[in-house]
């Protein structure tokens, strides 16, 4: 299948590791020019390095960005711009969280989380319109939890914000298709990343158990039996946003080996 994304600008927000690397390495290995972004310069020319040597695409480059500041995520959609043109695709991406019951947190981390996981998204999508609209299209895609299909316990903040990524995308399915762009949502479930190792770490210590049983545990939950790799998030992803995808907008998607029993 031809995904008409060669040649494509792509911007990945919190993309030096985990989710948002596999899906910027995706992309670059389907001929894309991408730009990858996180707050830590050192570890960004580290993954376009390894990007770039993967894919053989010396199309990708990095822009230091903290998704909760309003003016790096202005100066990012315009390094793309200055760098390729236009945007064609945003991949929304944030890190998660932090854990907690409602009686653990206080306001500044409710807060804090929102500007993380919901006002982020929301800005970096109102940056890149302009670019979408006047080509009269475009896809994002929001990457989430698998909380936007099941609550997730001790992740009440995460349960919270991501469910309002779906309504802001399902709403703005509807506000955006006459410009012929499409946005969706994806969710992972367990995910061989740094953030399902952390949060398995802290759950294994409140159960008073090992980390490996804590783990072998939760893959006889897993209709597939194992954590799912991060590449093949990837490509789920990349699916969805390419030119593949037609017809698909305001969905939610959950990958998750069928881990979710929910509807």
């Amino acid at each position: 299948m031809n995904l008409h994304v060669e040649g494509k600008s792509v911007v990945v927000l919190a993309s030096s590791k985990g989710l948002g690397k596999a899906i910027a390495l995706e992309f670059a290995n389907e001929g894309a020019h991408v730009l990858i972004s996180s707050r830590n310069e050192e570890e960004l020319e580290k993954t376009k390095a390894e990007i770039q040597e993967t894919s053989g695409n010396t199309n990708v480059d990095y822009q230091v960005c903290d998704v909760t500041k309003h003016e790096d995520i202005r100066q990012l959609m315009q390094r793309s711009v200055d760098l390729y043109g236009k945007i064609d695709i945003l991949i929304n991406n944030a890190g998660g969280p932090p854990a907690g019951t409602f009686d653990q947190l206080e306001d500044a981390d409710w807060q804090k989380a929102f500007e993380l996981n919901l006002l982020s998204f929301t800005r970096a999508i109102r940056e890149a319109l302009p670019s979408m609209r006047e080509q009269k299209e475009g896809k994002i895609i929001n990457i989430a939890s698998s909380s936007i299909k099941q609550s997730l316990d001790n992740l009440i903040l995460s349960n919270t914000f991501r469910a309002g990524i779906v309504g802001l995308s399902k709403s703005l399915s509807q506000e955006l298709a006459g410009d012929n762009i499409l946005i969706n949502t994806v969710g992972p479930g367990r995910i061989a990343t740094d953030r399902v190792a952390a949060l398995d770490a802290k759950r294994a210590e409140k159960l008073g158990t090992a980390v490996e049983d804590l783990k072998e545990t939760t893959e006889q939950s897993i209709p597939l039996g194992r954590y799912g790799e991060p590449e093949e998030f990837a490509k789920a992803v990349v699916f969805l946003a390419s030119g593949a995808n037609t017809y698909l907008t305001g969905q939610s998607l959950v990958i998750d080996g069928g881990l979710v029993k929910a509807l």
